[in-house]
């Protein structure tokens, strides 16, 4: 399943003025604040939010909601909103809620250092070895 595009867009929004990255990770489309990936719509449908790990628990009472588990492990500060029985149904007071649920988390960590591309040096010859291997 392929992720919902209206959801994407209402995400967006919530997120407008903030100093966001969109990247398409794990079969959805995610929002990275400061590097820190902080809410996706997710592949299997629904809404993927970063949450405090303390307020877990408590989070997971609200309807549609349940752990991420992502390669048969729980991922840990991580849940799914399921979009059931509708997607369209994540929208307005709820899904600012999980929106500002998971910034409040960001907003907590230090910004992610930007890695720059390592530069490839100049193909070598065909038939040469890197300084310092021998063939044999």
């Amino acid at each position: 399943m392929a992720y919902d595009e209206g959801l994407a867009a209402r995400l967006r929004a919530l997120l407008a003025g903030r100093s966001v990255t969109e990247k398409r990770m794990f079969g959805g489309y995610a929002f990275l604040l400061d590097g820190h990936l902080t809410v996706a719509a997710s592949g299997r449908g629904g809404l993927l939010v970063r949450v405090a790990a303390d307020r877990s628990a408590e989070l997971l009472e609200r309807p549609r909601t349940a752990r991420m588990v992502m390669g048969g492990r729980e991922m840990a500060g991580w849940l799914w909103v399921t979009g059931e029985p509708d997607v369209d149904d994540l929208d307005g007071p709820e899904l600012a809620g999980w929106v500002a649920e998971a910034v409040a988390v960001v907003e907590t960590l230090p910004p992610k250092r930007v890695r720059s591309k390592p530069v490839r040096s100049e193909r070598r010859a065909a038939g040469t070895s890197p300084p310092g291997r021998r063939r044999g």
